[in-house]
């Protein structure tokens, strides 16, 4: 319960007077008396509405619920402190399901006692001069009050966020003794913390809003803390008792490639990675690197050449991707790139049955295939590798980290790890989900690839945005129009895949059109896809499965239906499945034309970038880390209860630096200083599977 923490906070040190008051303003505190009570409408429908007056006015306080209890409880012509949302309804303002509490001033001191009546006397008497003055503001009768998230089913059964504060309460009544301290002294005196037992009663119930701050940077470090502890001891494990495969080759076939195949000059980012690998490769030591390069930085170049150092040290390499259609496109890549290269690069995934499928198995044990191209058939047990030295993890969080392990024991000793992901990954984030693995970066486009156009256009403008649509087919090339749903949705009012799929066949009857969304089959899904890549269908009509993995450069527009659904990161990433070919591309945003103004922003950050690490960090910043990048898989042991990784940057740096400084000086744990950190990681630990050894 002590760690339930709060998600806001409720001022309740503000009196307003009935007079104040409109239907627009959030949560109020009013004082005053209940004059009535009367019971209005029938059967369901009845509902509890008593009159309330501070003098200066009357509002109803209305009650659906609780209906004989209410009248029981609460007495006319007694005052009372409400609290509730104001709301209009037929003209008259009411609160519904206000907090009530009767007014009990003995346990303040005198002065505010005899304000506080002198308050009450002025509220009351008949001429009312003095109510017209500025409100009361008796900050020593309340104070900051604590809001919990509950669940619906909580809420059922009475547990709502008055109850959670009740219960909390109770718990730290109970509590006799100082919570015990759960960080080293010498940091709490190097960071000015209060101490954890302060921390936790001012994260509940703050003495003021100073004290609350404090709470709230104590509690965050610690969180924050753990987690980097947590990642970074794993780390220092892993890179003192898993020695890597050593490469200390280039390699022939990475020579001939680089001077007589590539297909166009490597950008300065491309070859700093390459350097990076390369250096972690001959070390001795295992590597674990994420590569992060925006859609079409040219990635799989990258890990392609990675892979020729690894064949070239007579290993295998194998590349893992979440899809069967994205499986075949490396294949495609791949053996495009390598020409008439003698490398032997083969595809096994679940479409790859009988004979063949036999023979990969075969040959592959017998180290005849040099690069493995597959889904998680890979990593079935049927499936071994003569000499596995070297794996490429296409979009790593679509794999589970159970799946990943598997990987692991395909060969005697670890192979080297290579991570990518198309999805920009703000640093602060990265640092938490990706915290075991070194990071390098493709910052640069390839020479001749033309930004994506994007333009936000309203949903009442459909008959334009089909003429600009018509005259890019007219010219041979390919559209997508993404939705947000599938079927229509009763709560929410918005087009729909089946609608739109229609309605799209309707006005380009002329066209071939596909419709791909995540309730087909597997292979229905993948047939969809393969029609739109071999240019079988001109229109592919989407929900957001072709995200990741889609890669057709004919396809020169992209349309998203309702963009304010999506998130920037993943707006983002569906742009970025168009501006694959020499041709100018566009992003076309439909919208309706009632905005807020954080998603104005949003559309308009869209807009003006095509940076997509930039589009990141702005999405970070308004969304909050939610699930970005598959944070339930991605190993982090602890969920963040109190940290915002979005806002805490600094707090999270500090936190780092504080967990590196005792990993790097007592990996042992030998050393008495810091044995009440070491007591409280293995406290907190869920699990023992040595997620930070697989990536």
């Amino acid at each position: 319960m002590l760690a339930y923490y709060p998600y806001k906070y409720i001022d309740r040190t503000k009196f307003y007077r009935i007079s104040e008051i409109n239907g627009n303003m959030p949560y109020v505190q009013l004082v005053g008396q209940i004059i009535c009570f009367d019971k209005v409408g029938e059967g369901r429908a009845q509902r509890l509405v008593a009159n309330f007056s501070d003098g200066t006015g009357t509002i109803d306080l209305v009650w659906f619920q609780g209906l004989k209890y209410i009248p029981q409880t609460y007495k006319p012509r007694t005052t009372y402190i409400i609290f509730g949302k104001p709301q209009v309804f037929k003209g008259r303002i009411n609160v519904a399901h206000p907090e009530i509490e009767p007014v009990d001033i003995s346990q303040y001191g005198d002065s505010t006692a005899i304000a506080f009546q002198n308050y009450q006397r002025q509220l009351f008497e008949e001429d009312n001069s003095a109510v017209n003055q500025h409100h009361t503001s008796s900050s020593a009768l309340q104070s900051l009050r604590p809001a919990y998230n509950t669940s619906e089913r909580m809420k059922k059964r009475g547990l709502n966020s008055n109850a959670m504060a009740k219960i909390t309460a109770n718990v730290l009544k109970m509590l006799t003794q100082p919570l015990p301290e759960t960080l080293p002294p010498f940091l709490i005196q190097r960071y000015g913390f209060i101490s954890y037992d302060e921390a936790v009663r001012n994260i509940h119930y703050p003495s003021d809003p100073d004290m609350l701050r404090k709470a709230q940077a104590r509690l965050k470090f610690e969180e924050l803390f753990y987690v980097q502890m947590n990642i970074l001891k794993y780390t220092k494990d892993r890179s003192r008792k898993i020695h890597g495969i050593m490469m200390p080759l280039v390699g022939q076939q990475f020579n001939d490639f680089y001077y007589n195949h590539l297909p166009f000059q490597l950008t300065n980012a491309q070859k700093r990675v390459i350097k990076e690998v390369r250096e972690d490769i001959r070390s001795g030591r295992q590597m674990n690197r994420l590569l992060q390069g925006d859609v079409g930085s040219g990635k799989t170049l990258v890990a392609l050449m990675c892979m020729l150092i690894a064949v070239g040290n007579r290993y295998q390499a194998c590349i893992m991707a979440p899809t069967e259609i994205l499986a075949e496109q490396h294949l495609e890549t791949l053996r495009k790139f390598l020409g008439d290269m003698p490398v032997r690069v083969e595809l096994l995934t679940g479409s790859v049955k009988g004979k063949k499928r036999k023979e990969i198995l075969n040959d592959l044990a017998m180290g005849n295939i040099d690069i493995l191209v597959g889904t998680h058939a890979v990593i079935e047990e049927k499936v071994v590798f003569a000499k596995l030295g070297f794996v490429v993890i296409d979009e790593q969080h679509r794999f589970g980290v159970a799946q990943r392990a598997k990987l692991w024991h395909k060969s005697d000793k670890a192979p080297h790890v290579l991570v990518m992901t198309a999805t920009p990954i703000p640093r602060t984030l990265a640092m938490t989900l990706y915290g075991d693995l070194d990071v390098s970066v493709i910052d640069e486009l390839p020479p001749g690839r033309k930004p994506v156009h994007t333009v936000h256009q309203f949903d009442a403008h459909h008959k334009a945005l089909y003429q600009r649509v018509r005259r890019e087919i007219d010219q041979g090339r390919q559209v997508y129009f993404v939705y947000p749903l599938i079927q229509e949705s009763e709560k929410i009012d918005l087009k729909n895949l089946e609608e739109g799929y229609d309605t799209i066949c309707r006005e380009f009857a002329d066209c071939k059109v596909s419709k791909v969304h995540g309730k087909l089959k597997p292979a229905e899904k993948d047939a969809e896809m393969q029609r739109f890549a071999k240019g079988e269908t001109q229109i592919l009509v989407a929900t957001t499965v072709i995200e990741v993995g889609v890669n057709v450069p004919n396809a020169s527009v992209m349309v998203i239906e309702n963009a304010e659904r999506f998130g920037l990161s993943q707006l983002h990433q569906l742009r970025g499945r168009v501006g694959r070919g020499a041709d100018q591309s566009y992003c076309i945003l439909v919208t309706k034309f009632q905005l807020s103004n954080e998603t104005k922003k949003r559309i308009q950050i869209m807009v003006d970038s095509n940076d997509g690490f930039e589009i990141a960090e702005q999405d970070l910043k308004l969304r909050g880390p939610g699930d970005l990048e598959g944070t339930q898989q991605s190993g982090m042991a602890f969920d963040l209860r109190i940290a915002n990784i979005a806002k805490d940057g600094i707090i999270l740096q500090m936190a780092r630096d504080a967990a590196a400084e005792i990993v790097d000086n007592d990996i042992d744990q030998q050393n008495p200083a810091y044995a009440i950190v070491w007591k409280h990681l293995k406290e907190l630990r869920k699990t023992q599977m040595n997620w930070g050894a697989i990536s």
